[in-house]
């Protein structure tokens, strides 16, 4: 018996809640502030009964009129009605649930970014340095990509996979600002080391797609890799290669010495290695020289490099709006009703 009470009454009761009411997507909203309108209605019909009442002067004895509770009642028909109204208004404004769910479809791309931590990367061409623009950039980076894998690999004077391929981007986020300086102990840059433990990530890859992403400063100091065969090796396995050159050649800022002046030193891209390593590998070499270009060039491989990924999206909506028109018609019966009792004129009664 409880059951079948549930079933029957059990969302016409649970209508009325205040949490159920605000689970709700409403198909015109506006029309709910017409709630706020019904209360106006029945100063204007008193007004406007008070006005056309006929009036009689009666000289009344000095004493006070016996008050009755009953007289209470009188306004119970026009709070029904109004409850009549306000749930009219609700069903009007058409509550409603929608279920929606999303489908996706195609293939998203692997990309592995391979960063220079090397103690040249402090060097202040590059503000605040070198690393921290490449962090910053490559942050933002990862922020553009949807349903690709990423991974990390940093290197100086030897390569290390920091972050697997993944879809987590927040461990990505957090592998990449925990870089600094000094994290590997053996200094030096190790261009080609760092390609082979990138093309070892890669190689088992089952994209179609697989895009290795190298930031450096330098030139190849460290590791016993040649960076051109590296380059080799990892496009048979089909990885394409995108180069990007970091500062400027020639004198850069480097910090300040004891006296708090600015020092300098003398810097130098290997930019023919970098471009045979880009061309190697299908991809492109870029130059980035300050703040902007790198953030640009960062752009134009998020335009080349695009996952073709489909999102189909299906909307299932339900309406809840018949149970508060059962609301309103029932309080319009029980109006009638109490209409044709003595609650209607208690006054006078």
């Amino acid at each position: 018996m409880q059951q079948l009470w549930q079933q029957l009454f059990g969302p016409i009761v649970d209508s009325l809640r205040y949490a159920t009411l605000a689970s709700y997507a409403w198909e015109q909203p506006r029309l709910l502030l017409l709630i706020a309108a019904i209360p106006l209605l029945f100063v204007g019909r008193w007004l406007l009964a008070y006005r056309r009442r006929s009036k009689l002067g009666v000289a009344f004895v000095k004493g006070e009129v016996r008050r009755d509770w009953s007289a209470v009642l009188r306004f119970l028909p026009d709070v029904v009605l109004a409850l009549s109204l306000a749930f009219a208004v609700v069903a009007l404004a058409r509550p409603q649930r929608t279920d929606e769910r999303v489908v996706q479809n195609g293939e998203g791309i692997d990309v592995l970014l391979v960063l220079d931590v090397s103690g040249s990367m402090e060097l202040g061409d590059l503000k605040p340095n070198r690393l921290e623009a490449a962090k910053r950039v490559a942050l933002e980076f990862v922020d553009g990509r949807q349903g690709d894998r990423l991974g990390l690999v940093v290197f100086a004077g030897d390569a290390y996979s920091l972050a697997p391929l993944t879809t987590d981007y927040e461990l990505l986020r957090e592998s990449l600002s925990g870089l600094r300086l000094g994290m590997i102990p053996n200094d030096g840059t190790a261009i080609g080391t760092a390609l082979g433990v990138a093309t070892n990530r890669l190689r088992t890859s089952r994209s179609r797609t697989r895009v290795c992403i190298l930031l450096s400063d330098g030139e190849n100091t460290a590791g016993s890799l040649d960076p051109l065969t590296a380059a080799r090796l990892a496009h048979a396995y089909g990885l394409k290669i995108y180069t990007i050159g970091l500062g400027q050649d020639g004198t850069v800022p480097f910090g300040r010495d004891e006296l708090g002046r600015p020092r300098y030193v003398e810097t130098r891209l290997d930019e023919t290695t970098m471009r045979q390593i880009a061309q190697a590998g299908e991809g492109q070499f870029f130059r980035a020289t300050d703040n902007a270009a790198l953030r640009q060039i960062f752009q134009r491989i998020n335009q080349y490099e695009k996952s073709e990924i489909k999102q189909t999206r299906f909307r299932n909506t339900k309406d809840y709006y018949r149970l508060y028109l059962w609301w309103a018609v029932g309080f319009w019966l029980l109006w009638l009703g109490l209409k044709n009792t003595f609650l209607a004129n208690s006054l006078e009664d």
